[in-house]
């Protein structure tokens, strides 16, 4: 193996391919979900990412278990955005950028089910429901009493065999999957985000 060879191909790979168009050199260097113009976006694979980007253009409504800059990201393209934050410390370091148009809550995991069940902290029905935060499974169970008909929900580390009770649960419901593994932003192992949706959806598919 011609080993000069090899390096300058690793170097044009990372200058010049996906890992720098993504953002992933970025994000991994300073430890954020961002794109390479360090512009917020949410910690789930990039073909997830671009199968969303290329299909969701605005939404009315959006549910997220677990905040980030996911938050940002979504507060962009939805009229409101409802999350909520397990982690003290996280949720006032985030709550002091949210736009106006993101509604954030903290819940103790520890305390009851107030976390999973915060989605029926009213009677909204939701376009998009993101699932990337603690009790998953649970979560699971929940959204589908929030999701309006075309909606769609997204599950994050579904490959996580942990997962498979709440996966279940929504094929049972009669939603169906596509998976979609790959790299992430800031780690350096790939993962894979699922997208559940019903019959007519707001992703076309």
């Amino acid at each position: 193996m011609n080993f000069i060879k090899l390096f300058w191909a690793s170097i044009s790979l990372v200058r010049n391919g996906p890992l720098v168009q993504d953002g992933w050199v970025r994000s991994y260097i300073e430890g954020q979900s961002v794109d390479h113009e360090g512009k917020p976006i949410p910690w789930i694979t990039y073909p997830a990412l671009d199968f969303l980007s290329e299909r969701l253009s605005k939404v009315e409504s959006v549910f997220e278990y677990g905040s980030g800059n996911g938050t940002y990201w979504w507060a962009a393209r939805a009229s409101i955005v409802i999350a909520v934050e397990h982690d003290a410390e996280w949720y006032e370091k985030i709550n002091k950028k949210i736009p106006d148009n993101v509604e954030l809550y903290y819940e103790d995991i520890m305390i009851g089910s107030g976390y999973e069940e915060k989605i029926l902290i009213d009677n909204r029905d939701y376009d998009v429901i993101v699932i990337d935060g603690r009790h998953r499974n649970s979560c699971m169970f929940q959204a589908p009493k929030r999701i309006k008909l075309e909606g769609i929900i997204i599950l994050d580390n579904s490959n996580r065999p942990e997962y498979k009770q709440g996966v279940d649960h929504l094929i049972a419901s009669g939603f169906r999957k596509i998976d979609f593994s790959g790299f992430c932003p800031i780690v350096n192992f790939k993962s894979q985000t699922t997208i559940f949706y019903q019959g007519q959806n707001i992703l076309g598919i």
